[in-house]
């Protein structure tokens, strides 16, 4: 055998927690694969950040776990991508690469006095980046931080400050390069998604200089090398981690659907080779080459996983007693909930909400974390209500991966949407995606991916039940200022 058929692909999954590490062989399995947490801060009520050089650190650590085992093992590495969280933005110095603040999370939503004020321009902004003008969202939080720091502004005019996502960061203290890929150039909301380029209205509506932003490129480009322990690996990909969940579910071709629920939730769409604007709805670019741009629909939830830990810490669980699915599995309720610490997402894009949690029976606290497990199914119900009229062809099926995609949300999700829905059996897509996109890189052709599925959920819910459900679920989006 070959060494290059022997040879692995290093992949980063930098996530909202935690980053992981995979080296996958020429089978497209897992060789070897670590994972470090990190901590979220929130300082006050609605901000959530984190320290970028802390991340960049603990993949830096990873990255030297995934070498040694490969020089153990005598494999080559022939090449690495990264999966990474969209929207956690920060400054830093151009050449010292020093924080200038906290990288705030896309769980953050500060800057929704930016969003006030600039919602004359909302449809606008919609028309032009396929992203909803919301707080989680680069311009505001750009606009948010230099007006609250003259030193900052200083230093845009001087040229010496970046502003970027987590990704751009990481790039950066890997490589030494300053780029920004077109999945996840989207989340700035500065970026025209029909040309991907930075956009100068809507750079000149947030203030914004062009030097202080990455270079745009696409998914499939030189980044530059990672050299560690006297190895030089070519960055080959970069992309956003749910764009690489869809890929990493075998969703290549136009029309392909997908869910993920891992700390957030979403629902998406290979819209081809043309951007799809559907209000609501969140379009970006899917991945891209010199070649050729793909297009990805998508409805995000911000609360799954983390819906509850915030549960764990209001109910006063501790988080090895929690076991959400099963409390779920042997609960029912009339109870309703409204997650509204981080807002809600797709299709309403609300975070100025109402709490709501409400007409449960006796079998507290397991009534409450059953409706929060719900307000996840409904959203996703309400998102593919939008989106299905958008489809050509309707799926039979739909794959859903994640950490979150247990037995009773699968279920309930089902129920709601006549859907039939598997679960993968391999548990890390997004990683896979990742290793897909680099084989097809190197090869100009898709791996085989499997998507065997270890249980399959059909519609089990009566419908005169399924109705009741819906409408109380719409009563309170009401009471809570959604509709």
């Amino acid at each position: 055998m070959s060494s290059a058929a022997k040879s692995a692909t290093l992949v980063i999954d930098q996530g909202t927690s935690a980053s992981k590490v995979f080296l996958f062989n020429s089978s497209n399995r897992v060789a070897f694969k670590s994972r470090l947490r990190h901590t979220l801060k929130n300082p006050k009520p609605g901000h959530i950040e984190a320290d970028a050089l802390t991340i960049a650190l603990t993949c830096e650590k990873l990255i030297l776990e995934a070498i040694s085992f490969a020089k153990y093992k005598n494999i080559p590495i022939s090449s690495a991508g990264i999966a990474l969280q969209r929207s956690t933005f920060l400054f830093w110095d151009r050449k010292t690469l020093k924080p200038l603040t906290p990288a705030l999370s896309w769980q953050d939503g500060r800057a929704t006095d930016i969003v006030e004020n600039l919602k004359s321009h909302s449809e606008s902004i919609f028309k032009m980046s396929g992203v909803p003008l919301n707080p989680h969202f680069g311009g505001p939080k750009f606009a948010h931080l230099i007006n609250r720091s003259t030193s900052l502004k200083n230093k845009i005019e001087k040229g010496t400050a970046v502003f970027g996502t987590i990704s751009t960061f990481l790039i950066q203290y890997l490589t030494g390069n300053c780029y920004i890929d077109e999945t996840i150039a989207s989340r700035f909301i500065m970026m025209n998604l029909d040309t991907c380029q930075w956009d100068q209205d809507l750079l000149n509506l947030f203030n914004v200089p062009n030097n202080c932003l990455p270079q745009l490129v696409s998914t499939n480009y030189n980044f530059g090398t990672i050299k560690y322990g006297g190895l030089s690996i070519p960055l080959k990909i970069v992309i956003g981690d749910q764009q690489a969940a869809l890929i990493g579910q075998g969703g290549f071709e136009p029309g392909s659907v997908a869910m993920n629920f891992g700390t957030s939730g979403s629902v998406q769409i290979n819209a081809g080779q043309y951007s799809a604007h559907v209000d609501g709805l969140i379009s970006s670019v899917l991945y891209s080459n010199s070649n050729k741009r793909q297009y990805l629909l998508e409805g995000t939830i911000n609360a799954c996983n983390s819906l509850f830990y915030s549960l764990e810490k209001a109910l006063e669980i501790p988080h090895k007693n929690m076991q959400w699915h099963r409390r779920c599995a042997e609960t029912k309720t009339n109870g309703v909930y409204i997650p509204s610490k981080t807002g809600i997402a797709a299709p309403y894009w609300n975070d100025h909400l109402k709490p709501i949690s409400e007409g449960y029976g006796d079998n507290i606290p397991n009534e409450i974390i059953r409706a929060g497990m719900e307000s996840i199914g409904f959203l996703v119900n309400d998102i593919w209500t939008l989106t299905k009229t958008h489809l050509k062809y309707l799926p039979q099926n739909v794959m859903a991966s994640g950490g979150g995609g247990r037995p009773p949300l699968l279920q309930f999700i089902s129920d709601l949407t006549g859907l039939t829905i598997t679960h993968s059996i391999m548990k890390d897509r997004t990683a896979l995606g990742v290793h897909a996109l680099l084989i097809q890189s190197a090869t100009g052709s898709w791996p085989k991916i499997k998507t065997d599925s270890d249980d399959k959920y059909t519609p089990k819910m009566d419908a005169n039940i399924k109705d009741e459900k819906i409408d109380r679920w719409k009563s309170a989006l009401k009471k809570a200022g959604v509709l």
